[in-house]
């Protein structure tokens, strides 16, 4: 796909700065409140809004961007992937120097303390540095943000509302963009108050650790959310409806494996479990819990219930109904391929569209939908988007996993490595997990790669990029691969997938 699009791109530069870029923009009317023409107005500017808007300013488009919340970047920045991964980060030092780890390492400390302040300091230091660093991005880009709430008013006009609903300012555009994400879906009859009872939201600023905490599904974000308060000292137990833990996409044999790992961690888990409602008595919360398969009931107690089944598209109160952009049964946009509603001239990308809830698979809905604006082709391949999970260790996968090939009718091979064998691993005393590829029987074509282990995040990308140029396994295999690495692994994974064995195990 990116050579696709890099292939593409000077031509997209000529046409989007051609005279009739900017033609076509409806007339302005003389209000009360500031007007402003664009080629593009982008409503929300999480990593699939901020990033389209840079790329159409980039391809000559007079852009604007309006956000919300007080500071750009979406959830992503502010209440997601970047705040988790701060803490995630910071948790897992702290429990190695608090565990024997360190002294398996020759490491000897003593009188070690948590400063919980200080972690969340360094955890919003972070989110302040990249959501002031995307205000950077607008303005070397030339780039408009216009803060409140954006409702699409017409099919070239944009509104933007202040706190009281009142009109502040308006956009008159050739076209618009929906990029405005998702939210936490709640649980029925559970009332949230983000200090016992908390989303994931409320799981990144806790003001002390809790002695327990009970997360309501064991998908990605409760996984990393819950890994980072056991580090930090929480008994953690984790609840799932579903009979295997990872959330949507996993590969069973790899959602084991990830289950026994994080148990030895000393996380808990119930599955195949439904929570029938919570109630705070006093300081405590009390779990109300039933089996799926044997309908027995029992109550859980905790200090902290994360309530965590899921984020939903935030796509009400845009004035989408009043322009007869209807939405589906779970409130996402329906698009077309190049992710035009019913009216061509409004797009919408990112999670208020089909798909995975992922911050770069929006990123890469942003930049190819405004290419297409501007001319150029369009094409994603889903199944080249890999996901990650950040716990530790790190669990990411992209493309087919056993179970859809089974489904599929599709004959494979399967190429495994453990990280046991991986000299970097060994080295760094870091060997749990394995590297699993799944190749097409007889052409050995990748159709999967999934993979627990030591930067497995940083991995996948390696398995992506091959499956985007449609790599065989023997492909992979015969690349030379750096010594010592744990990126090692995944050629001899491939190995095994295409010789039928690897060489070091």
């Amino acid at each position: 796909m990116q050579a696709l699009v890099c292939r593409s791109i000077s031509g997209v530069a000529k046409l989007a700065r051609s005279p009739t870029a900017t033609s076509g923009l409806a007339s302005v009317s003389h209000h009360r409140h500031a007007s402003h023409e664009a080629d593009l107005v982008v409503i929300g500017s999480g990593p699939g809004g901020y990033v389209a808007a840079i790329k159409a300013a980039q391809l000559g488009m007079k852009t604007v961007c309006v956000e919300k919340n007080p500071t750009y970047g979406g959830t992503c920045l502010n209440v997601g992937c970047i705040p988790s991964k701060a803490l995630l980060n910071n948790s897992h030092y702290y429990h190695m120097a608090k565990s024997k780890d360190f002294l398996e390492r020759g490491i000897e400390v003593e009188n070690v303390k948590l400063n919980l302040e200080k972690l969340m300091g360094a955890k919003e230091k972070a989110v302040t540095a990249l959501t002031g660093g995307i205000a950077h991005l607008f303005k070397n880009n030339k780039v408009l943000g216009l803060k409140g709430h954006g409702k699409i008013t017409s099919q070239n006009e944009v509104t933007v509302l202040g706190e009281d609903g009142s009109a502040t300012e308006v956009v008159k555009a050739k076209n618009i963009l929906i990029a405005t994400g998702s939210e936490v879906t709640p649980f029925p009859g559970i009332e949230i108050d983000e200090e016992t009872i908390v989303s994931s939201t409320g799981a990144l600023k806790l003001k002390k650790v809790p002695e327990t905490m009970i997360l309501i599904g064991a998908g990605v974000i409760g996984l990393e959310l819950g890994s980072v308060w056991s580090r930090l000292g929480a008994q953690v137990t984790a609840v799932e409806f579903l009979d295997a833990i990872g959330g949507v996409g996993i590969d069973g044999e790899i959602s084991k494996n990830f289950q026994r790992i994080l148990t030895k961690q000393g996380i808990k888990f119930k599955l195949s479990t439904k929570v029938l409602g919570a109630r705070k008595e006093g300081d405590t919360v009390k779990v109300s819990v039933e089996g799926v398969k044997n309908n027995k009931q029992e109550e859980l107690e905790c200090d902290t219930l994360l309530v965590c089944v899921g984020r939903r598209p935030y796509t009400n109160s845009l004035g989408l109904e009043e322009l007869g952009i209807e939405k589906d049964a779970k409130g996402r946009i329906p698009v077309n391929p190049r992710f035009q509603t019913v009216i061509p001239n409004i797009y919408a990308i990112g999670d208020c569209i089909h798909g995975p809830m992922l911050a770069h698979k929006a990123e890469d809905e942003g930049i190819v939908c405004v290419e297409g604006i501007a001319g150029g082709p369009v094409h994603i391949d889903y199944n080249c988007v890999p996901a990650v999970i950040y716990t530790h260790p790190e669990v990411a996968w992209v493309g087919k996993t056993e179970e859809d090939l089974k489904a599929m009718g599709v004959e494979y091979t399967v190429g495994k490595f453990p990280f046991a064998a991986n000299s970097r691993a060994k080295c760094n005393n870091d060997t749990e997990g394995l590297v699993k590829v799944l190749a097409d029987k007889h052409t050995d074509r990748m159709l999967g790669s999934h993979i627990i282990g030591p930067g497995a995040g940083e991995m996948i990308n390696e398995a992506a990029l091959a499956m985007e140029y449609g790599a065989s396994c023997e492909d992979v295999a015969r690349v030379c691969h750096a010594h010592p690495t744990c990126s090692e692994a995944y050629r001899e994974a491939n190995l095994a997938a295409y010789f039928g064995k690897p060489i070091n195990f």
